[in-house]
């Protein structure tokens, strides 16, 4: 069962997480055969995205939706991960080559994405119920720093966390066809108090250091194998077990982390109308019907002439709107 865990170190300003997608995400990946499956580096790095979406959901508890878009030059246009208040997740990604043969199933950012240095990784918050006016939060990193070019999502995550929110942190990623998990821990101002129990606020910046310091090294022991194939309580005594830990109930079942997607007819329907009464009608007229298959889900909407009339019927009444499947 999927699953997130939260926890805090006792009288320090560190905190935690730890994500476990089982049936959720083998649940992501089954709904995309349908529309064609992706190849096995691309399955890594989706998953790595849904874990990291997941866990930046979890940590700031936005009421909206949390977007991370990796794109560039490559094979792999878009990489997309959407994460609901709720946890509900989903993910998806543009093609637009072949990715090269590997014989561990993984590749490096600057092959599928980062040629040329042109990669790119948005943030994205955005609203539930939205202001008029009101535009979502963006933050915007290079898959790059000064050494050069970074080689997974977790160093990229680190880096904006560390530009856009002013936060040490520590992330470790893995996923496989199986599971997709991460490890996420970091360091809490101490004004934060309501994010920080336990802790005083005369710690000064050397102790502060030193703890998140430790924590931070500990938890870069865990390796990728151990994140995928042990269960997250191992994992945490494994790691913390000199810290005094305080643990939360994890979230899971029907309040924890799962897939669901937010295509519906209505929604495909809004986004035919905004083309055009002359556009649909051409479609019809070419193909005999519309067809449009989301590209997180794999649903397919079929909408024949009659349909496709209906859609215009009450035109004079209700405006186009520029709703999409994404």
């Amino acid at each position: 069962m999927s699953e997130l865990h939260k926890f805090l170190f006792e009288g320090l300003p560190v905190r935690g997480m730890l994500v476990r997608l089982t049936d959720g995400w083998q649940e992501a990946l089954r709904r995309r055969e349908s529309a064609g499956a992706f190849d096995a580096p691309l399955r890594q790095l989706l998953g790595e995205m849904t874990a990291a979406g997941v866990l930046m959901q979890g940590n700031i508890k936005f009421n909206g939706a949390v977007v991370m878009q990796i794109f560039g030059e490559g094979p792999v246009k878009l990489a997309v991960t959407e994460v609901q208040s709720d946890l509900s997740f989903r993910s998806t990604a543009k093609v637009v080559g072949e990715l090269p043969a590997t014989d561990n199933g993984h590749l490096p950012l600057e092959v599928m994405v980062n040629v040329n240095g042109k990669g790119r990784c948005a943030i994205t918050l955005d609203p539930k119920d939205r202001l008029p006016g009101q535009q979502p939060y963006q933050g915007v990193v290079s898959l790059h720093d000064e050494k050069g070019p970074l080689h997974n999502l977790s160093s990229v995550l680190e880096q904006y966390m560390a530009s856009s929110e002013q936060l040490d942190t520590k992330i470790i990623l893995a996923a496989n066809d199986q599971i997709a998990a991460g490890l996420l821990i970091q360091r809490v101002p101490v004004e934060g108090k309501a994010n920080l129990e336990g802790a005083t606020s005369d710690v000064d910046a050397i102790e502060m250091d030193e703890h998140y310091n430790r924590i931070s090294h500990l938890a870069s022991t865990l390796k990728q194998e151990e994140l995928l194939t042990l269960d997250a309580e191992t994992i945490l005594r494994r790691l913390f077990w000199e810290e005094d830990v305080r643990y939360f109930e994890p979230q899971q079942g029907a309040s924890g982390p799962r897939f669901a997607c937010t295509c519906s007819r209505e929604r495909v329907a809004d986004m035919l109308r905004s083309l055009g009464q002359e556009e649909i009608d051409s479609i019809v007229a070419e193909q005999g019907q519309v067809e449009i298959g989301c590209d997180f889900c794999g649903q397919h909407y079929h909408f024949d002439p009659v349909d496709a009339a209906e859609l215009f019927n009450n035109s004079a009444d209700t405006p186009p709107s520029s709703s999409t499947l994404q």
